[in-house]
């Protein structure tokens, strides 16, 4: 059984992690373009990649950061919506999340 200890360690190495790949991102990014057409339009569409990339870790840290404020304050595993408890097989697969399955199948 996973407890509330393993799942908070758990989302901290997944916002190292996401904060690692953000950094590596956000430097690629900020890289010298190649002044030649054809390239720099092969990087822009890398880039539109790379931003799309670090918009969706942005969310997701953001989605981290609520789920540790919830542990903290001994809300985590009960539903925003209904206040039902989450199933831990629902945890185990989204760690993050603040919605039991019903509530988040309802807000679509």
């Amino acid at each position: 059984m996973t407890t509330i200890q393993d799942r908070r360690k758990a989302l901290l190495n997944r916002l190292a992690e996401l904060d690692g790949r953000l950094h590596t991102i956000e430097a690629e990014l900020d890289a010298e373009h190649s002044k030649d057409w054809d390239d720099a339009a092969v990087e822009r569409e890398g880039d539109e990649v790379l931003e799309h990339l670090g918009q969706a870790g942005q969310d997701e840290i953001r989605r981290i950061r609520a789920a540790l404020q919830r542990i903290r304050d001994g809300e985590y595993g009960y539903c925003a919506k209904c206040g039902e408890e989450i199933a831990a097989e629902r945890l185990d697969v989204l760690p993050d999340t603040p919605l039991c399955r019903n509530c988040a199948a309802a807000t679509g």
